[in-house]
């Protein structure tokens, strides 16, 4: 298997943990504006090799999920800016450009210093 990105998340916005009960995971890069970092996981930036497909693998905290659809600008936001929304619902289509869906339980927590790992 092949890393595509890896990275760890080093802060938690005061409201990020709340996507989470909506099976929801939004995520920037360090430097994030102060008005989205309150709703990301925030990470150490990272390069990106290759571009992210339905079939690839999402580890999380030591989860594996099964990445299903993904939005047609979910790699650049990712190599771009760390930014991803992640949804927990297994969808076959992609809900916006930048949603990757994979299929698994929402994690009930992801603390700081968790790993965020995508691979083919």
């Amino acid at each position: 298997m092949n890393t595509i990105y890896q990275t760890t998340i080093i802060n938690i916005g005061d409201s990020a943990r709340e996507a989470l009960l909506d099976d929801m995971l939004i995520t920037f890069r360090e430097g994030a504006p102060k008005d989205i970092e309150e709703f990301c996981f925030i990470h150490q930036h990272s390069t990106t090799d290759g571009e992210l497909q339905a079939g690839n693998i999402m580890e999380l905290a030591q989860q594996r999920y099964v990445i299903t659809a993904v939005g047609d600008v979910a790699t650049q936001n990712l190599r771009e800016l760390g930014h991803v929304t992640i949804r927990f619902n297994g969808d076959e289509q992609p809900e916006f450009p930048g949603s990757i869906h994979v299929i698994g339980p929402t994690p009930s927590d992801i603390p700081v210093g968790s790993a965020l790992k995508f691979i083919r």
